[in-house]
């Protein structure tokens, strides 16, 4: 082909063009796509600066060798992503993210106001500021971190209840610590539980989530959150299109109570709800086929004494219509502590509206933090807040197999974390080998430790026996 030939063709192939992007229907449709992509960078211009990188170090064993017979404490690096809800530096993360860290920091790419804009495609790495753990949910993965900072961009939480399967959604954060990723998806699916007895609840979406994800937002077209990118489904070790997020109504009640009280109470009704079946219905002459019935009431809890019996079918929650009983369980799991809430209930052929109020869960485990105070009860070689096991513990922790030791009540984030392995609730009985009966006990045994020197703890967490092991630093 000559150089005449060529020519031709692309005037011809221009000719053709012009006239295809002539059409109205055509140059209408044009006009769409470039309004979707100048809202795609809007919306990544509005959120991106308060999508914050997440880096942590822990301290975990390191086997030298098999035939060593001795292993090392070594620091162990890890990023993830995080999302400020203040401008006083309140940032919302997964407790995964930052479990057992010994050090915190975080990395905030923007510009603070009055510095000219950089227009290089190459953006400076941005601010990093040290981070202190104010709390951690294990139950639903989310953390709290506050740095020390004023007038930082920040995000607003949308009604996780009012997303739909299909809407857009995107996933912004740091996968691979690749920072100030933006993805798009669309909601899969709502409400999803990952086990079939799993009190919590997430957003299921397509939108590409990978590690590094953990932590940041899952945000809606508006440029709310509307959940936080926690866990993915994956064979291969990255996203396969199926990830979960916590849902923005759960983030909200945790992030509240850890800024107010540094930790979550969980509330009850002391009910135990169920799903009506067709079956259940006929065989119980129920006036309905679906909804939710009272299994048990339990004696002497709230709606018991507020009323509530064993059989009422629960209409209305705070007049939200209950379908189910899973949707009932995890709309109470979201109650505080002294809140009241109002049921709508079936009884044979009444009506009734009961107004029960809401108590702290019995079984919670972090329910001894409020008994602990950092003057009487620090251990801070372990980094940990213990009480003595006593007469008055002993009936909050059943089935415990020792009759003596200090139970674990809260962190400390202050202190090194070689407790990080233990929960709130374990009750810590024996360090190598000498009974431990309480704090004189366990801070003397401690004291008589030097820098890697071995420590291996018996723990009962739940009933069951275990040791946790680690090296004085």
């Amino acid at each position: 082909m000559n150089k005449r030939e060529s020519f031709y063709i692309f005037i011809f192939s221009i000719l053709v063009f012009w006239a295809f992007v002539s059409n109205p229907a055509v140059a209408d449709e044009f006009k769409k796509i470039n309004e979707f992509n100048q809202a795609l960078t809007s919306l990544s211009e509005q959120v991106s600066p308060a999508v914050v990188q997440v880096l942590s170090s822990a301290y975990e064993p390191s086997f030298r060798g098999i035939t060593s017979g001795a292993d090392l404490l070594t620091k162990r690096p890890s990023s993830g992503s995080g999302v400020i809800f203040d401008p006083a530096g309140y940032i919302v993360t997964n407790a995964h993210v930052v479990a057992g860290a010994v050090t915190v920091r975080v990395i905030i790419s923007f510009l603070p106001d009055g510095e000219e804009e950089i227009s290089s495609i190459l953006k400076p790495e941005g601010d990093i500021y040290e981070a202190k753990i104010l709390g951690v949910d294990f139950e639903t993965d989310l953390a709290v971190l506050k740095i020390e900072a004023n007038g930082l961009p920040y995000l607003k939480l949308a009604d996780s209840d009012e997303l739909e399967k299909g809407q857009l959604v995107f996933a912004f954060g740091n996968p691979l610590g690749l920072e100030n990723s933006f993805t798009m998806g669309v909601v899969s699916s709502m409400a999803r539980q990952l086990t079939p007895e799993d009190p919590m609840i997430y957003i299921q979406t397509d939108a590409p989530i990978n590690p590094g994800n953990s932590g940041g937002p899952l945000i809606n077209h508006a440029g709310e959150v509307v959940g936080i990118n926690t866990l993915i489904y994956s064979q291969s070790g990255g996203s396969e299109g199926i990830g979960f997020a916590a849902p923005s109504n759960i983030v909200k009640n945790v992030y509240q109570q850890i800024k107010e009280n540094g930790r979550v109470r969980r509330g009850t009704i002391g009910v135990y709800a169920q799903t009506i079946t067709p079956v259940m219905a006929e065989g119980l002459g129920l006036p309905r086929e679906y909804g939710v019935i009272l299994g048990d009431v339990y004696p002497g809890g709230p709606a018991d004494l507020a009323g509530l019996m064993a059989g009422d079918i629960i209409l209305n929650l705070n007049l939200k219509p209950m379908e189910n009983g899973r949707q009932f369980i995890v709309n109470t799991y979201q109650l505080r502590i002294g809140e009241m809430i109002k049921l709508d209930v079936i009884r044979g052929s009444e009506r009734l509206s009961i107004a029960v109020p809401v108590t702290e869960r019995s079984d919670d485990p972090q329910r001894f933090a409020e008994l602990v105070t950092p003057e009487n009860n620090l251990i801070p070689q372990l980094g940990l807040l213990v009480l003595e096991l006593n007469d008055t513990f002993r009936p909050l922790l059943p089935n415990l197999r020792a009759e003596y030791g200090v139970i674990v009540a809260a962190r400390s984030f202050e202190f090194p974390q070689y407790g990080s392995d233990l929960l709130p609730g374990d009750v810590i009985f024996g360090i190598n080998h000498t009974p431990i009966a309480g704090l004189k006990g366990i801070k003397t045994k401690l004291a008589e430790f030097k820098a890697g020197d071995a420590v291996v703890m018996q723990v009962d967490r739940n009933g069951k026996l275990m040791y946790i092991a680690f090296e004085m630093e």
